[in-house]
């Protein structure tokens, strides 16, 4: 069994410096958190895998195709495979929990 620790895992992405921290990889999945400022800019692009976000904390929008929505605190939202995809008007540091499958293999960007 392996057990993660949200704080834990914030003060290691915050040490790291970056915005993406993956902290967990399995033959099926992979695990990461993402962590945008309020008034970030999301850079990232379609994935090659279908990603879940969890929204740990914060405050913004994603929009995933046509599609624009809010997120909050408790929000989970699925991402299919090359799906574009972002998180704008981010009003709250937003702290994300992030699922891909497959696994994604090491690469910056949530």
């Amino acid at each position: 069994m392996d057990t993660f620790e949200i704080a834990d895992l914030i003060a290691a992405q915050q040490r790291l410096g970056e915005r993406y921290l993956e902290f967990f990889m399995a033959d099926t999945l992979s695990l990461g958190l993402y962590v945008l400022p309020a008034g970030d800019v999301d850079p990232q692009q379609p994935h090659t895998e279908d990603e879940i976000y969890y929204v740990v904390s914060g405050a913004a929008r994603i929009q995933v195709g046509d599609d624009d929505r809010e997120v909050k605190a408790g929000t989970v939202v699925f991402v299919e495979t090359g799906a574009p995809h972002r998180f704008h008007s981010i009003t709250e540091t937003l702290t994300l929990l992030v699922v891909f499958a497959p696994p994604r293999r090491s690469r910056a960007g949530g």
